[in-house]
């Protein structure tokens, strides 16, 4: 995927993607002719970066969790050609439910704040205060 497909796919610009490149987050290959080339899961990588970055992470943060989600873990299986695919399609409903899973947690903490009642018994004062604040 080139940067300007892996922009378009990822909601951002290119511009930012050379930023994070430059910056340790995201890496690419070089084809002959010079062209960034990026693999599959970048996309992901992209909006988790972003995300992250919006969220008032520094970018010391990021790249120390971007490090240790890179960490290979020792394999503690063998692979076979079903049990990759398996792995894959397993990976990728992962990735789908974590990222519903956050947008629907940012839903309640803004609902939560502008609506205090909603909030679960268990839910703490410091909690409702890291729930996002509206801008007058």
């Amino acid at each position: 995927m080139l940067i300007g497909e892996l922009a378009a796919q990822a909601g951002t610009t290119t511009r930012a993607l050379r930023y994070y490149e430059e910056q340790g987050l995201l890496e690419s290959d070089r084809t002959g002719a010079g062209y960034r080339v990026y693999k599959p899961g970048a996309v992901t990588r992209v909006r988790n970066v972003r995300e992250l970055l919006a969220s008032g992470f520094t970018v010391e943060d990021v790249k120390s969790f971007v490090r240790y989600l890179d960490t290979d873990l020792p394999e503690v299986f063998e692979y076979s050609p079903s049990c990759a695919d398996g792995y894959i399609v397993g990976a990728q409903r992962v990735t789908e439910l974590e990222e519903r899973i956050a947008a629907l947690t940012r839903l309640r903490d803004t609902l939560v704040h502008r609506m205090p009642w909603l909030a679960a018994r268990g839910d703490t004062a410091d909690q409702r205060a890291a729930s996002p604040r509206r801008v007058a």
